[in-house]
């Protein structure tokens, strides 16, 4: 930790690392949302606009809600204690993640077809592991 000319604080990337471990999961989510904001921002400057628009869509993270309902509901599922209501809300935040996969992966193919690779290519360079739809609910879903 360091200060800077202006006498502001500066952290280490270490630091940083331990303060996000002390994040609750919606903060934690809020300050994911930001910093791929501040990249998303930084990259604009070089990229196209269209590019990285499609780098903002593929890097939007499942809202924290839907993924933390989703999983309570899974939960009771398995326990078999879900009721017809929450069963038909399952299915219908099943729709929803279904929805948001498959609007990651159109700006994923987009963004190949922009930069004519392969979508495969484009996951490796932005290092999206191939994960199935499930798998988005995990925080570290597409690890990075």
């Amino acid at each position: 930790m360091g200060l800077t000319s202006c006498g502001l604080r500066t952290m280490s990337l270490d630091e940083l690392i331990k303060a996000a471990h002390q994040l609750d999961e919606t903060d934690l989510d809020k300050l994911l949302q930001q910093v791929i904001t501040l990249r998303t921002q930084r990259k604009a400057h070089v990229l196209p606009a269209e590019e990285a628009h499609l780098l903002d869509q593929i890097n939007q993270p499942l809202p924290a809600e839907l993924r933390a309902q989703y999983q309570a509901l899974r939960v009771k599922r398995e326990a078999e204690t879900l009721t017809e209501a929450e069963y038909q809300t399952l299915i219908q935040l099943s729709c929803q993640i279904e929805d948001f996969a498959a609007q990651r992966l159109a700006a994923l193919a987009s963004l190949a077809q922009l930069r004519q690779v392969s979508v495969s290519e484009i996951m490796e360079a932005l290092g999206i592991q191939d994960r199935s739809i499930g798998e988005i609910l995990e925080p570290s879903g597409w690890d990075r």
